[in-house]
């Protein structure tokens, strides 16, 4: 077992190794960010990387420390998609032999990339959890050496170069690094490098609330394995904490924080609009923390780094982020209201709703007396004037409920409503434009 201060040595050993396949990334001041939460936000670009993600750095330092009889082997590692990525990159530069384990459920993206860098690809298992234990009986059957994805001190310390840039490159002293958390190796390696040269600087970790593994083991004293996880930041997905990542965090990482989808969503966004790069949900974890802790501790004037780790994201799902982005950020309401089925009531409704912009509208006709409504309104005030909205229409009398935090209406109601009606004979349907502000759905009605 290292002791903390014998961690400084490997990861000075790593500084210069690493760099034969990794970049030197960014640290960038982020200004629109820092103006909407008063404070100063950088984020370390890590998306810059050739694989898109930090994740080389561990894995090249750990293969490229293997003696030659152990890399003439081979290797083979379990991981979600960056991991994997790295290592394949590292062996292929080595020219050494890799299968990459990968859960079924891992975005095209990235199955895609680690093909193309010459690694073979065994889909695996639902969760990074099943692809690490069937990976962990090839390395036996195969004599291959496993690659942890974060569970090594080579690997932490690989990933702790990360920490060394950011120190070097931010032009004072940083008041609080966020760290994203799957397994634990980025934070285990920033929080001791950073502890080694500046036990002041407060190191956060950040994990998605449906896969707390780091946050429930800090809460329990002990690494547990978690029943079940969400994998929408799949990059983080990781039912247990790494050992040795657990042993360093619980010393000298200060907190934990977890964050909803829908938080992480509105950090994707956040981070487009000041780099017009997009992170995956991972990726995008650290700022999410980050956004949360500011407005619960009401800070200020701070320097904030975030760690960008990755932009592996799926196309795919940049529909799903973006519907949620404004939910997130308490930017958009999304209510069911029981209006009369008769004529005028929708236009009365609109009228109620005040100047607000309606972002969504959802309506189809099912009963002769009542009607459904599901609506989206903008907020420009968040939770404040949600509330306000919700009693002013209840005081006229409205049936109101709130679905900004229903799972199903989030994800669904949109595509849910429609279908036949048979009360409604001799339907037409005619589709109609108008300008997209304040009132015009209104005017339009009148």
């Amino acid at each position: 077992m290292l002791m903390f201060d014998e961690y400084k040595k490997l990861i000075e050993e790593a500084s210069q190794r690493v760099y034969e396949v990794a970049k030197r990334t960014d640290l960038d001041y982020a200004p629109q960010l820092s103006a909407r939460h008063n404070n100063k936000i950088w984020l370390k670009r890590e998306d810059q990387q050739s694989v898109f993600s930090y994740k080389i750095r561990g894995a090249y330092n750990l293969i490229a420390s293997l003696s030659k009889e152990e890399q003439d082997l081979g290797v083979v590692t379990a991981s979600a998609g960056n991991h994997a990525q790295g290592v394949a990159l590292a062996a292929n530069h080595l020219s050494l032999e890799s299968i990459i384990v990968m859960p079924k459920t891992t975005p095209e993206i990235k199955i895609d990339s680690v093909k193309r860098m010459g690694a073979e690809v065994i889909l695996f298992g639902n969760t990074y959890d099943d692809a690490k234990e069937h990976a962990l009986e090839l390395s036996v059957e195969k004599g291959m050496q496993y690659i942890s994805p974060y569970d090594h001190p080579l690997v932490i310390a690989g990933q702790a170069t990360v920490g060394v840039e950011l120190l070097e490159q931010h032009p004072n002293t940083p008041d609080i690094i966020f760290v994203p958390v799957g397994g634990g190796g980025l934070v285990a390696g920033i929080a001791a490098y950073t502890k080694a040269n500046n036990a002041d600087i407060k190191i956060i970790g950040v994990e998605p609330d449906e896969a707390p593994c780091m946050h429930q083991a800090f809460e329990s004293g002990k690494r547990i394995e978690l029943e079940r996880i969400g994998i929408f930041a799949d990059g983080a997905a990781v039912k247990q904490a790494g050992e040795e990542n657990y042993r360093i965090a619980k010393e000298l990482v200060d907190e934990i924080l977890l964050v909803s989808v829908d938080e992480i969503c509105a950090a994707v966004k956040d981070i487009f609009e000041d780099t017009r790069s997009i992170p995956e949900p991972a990726g995008a974890l650290a700022l999410a923390g980050l956004k949360q802790y500011v407005a619960e501790q009401k800070i200020k004037d701070k320097e904030l780094i975030t760690i960008f780790s990755g932009a592996n994201v799926n196309f795919d799902r940049l529909r799903h982020i973006a519907e949620l982005s404004a939910l997130g950020e308490n930017r958009e309401a999304l209510i069911s209201i029981m209006i009369p089925e008769k004529p005028g009531s929708f236009r009365r409704l609109c009228h109620d709703l005040g100047p607000r912009l309606i972002t969504e509208f959802n309506y189809r006709y099912a009963d002769k007396k009542l009607a459904h409504v599901f609506a989206g309104v903008q907020l420009k005030h968040g939770t404040d004037e949600k509330a306000k909205l919700i009693k002013q229409l209840k005081d006229k009398d409205y049936d109101v409920v709130d679905l900004s935090n229903d799972a199903v209406a989030k994800m669904h109601i949109r595509y849910m409503v429609g279908g036949h009606a048979p009360q409604a004979e001799n339907e037409l349907v005619y589709r109609f434009e108008f300008p997209e502000r304040s009132g015009a759905l209104l005017h339009f009605l009148s």
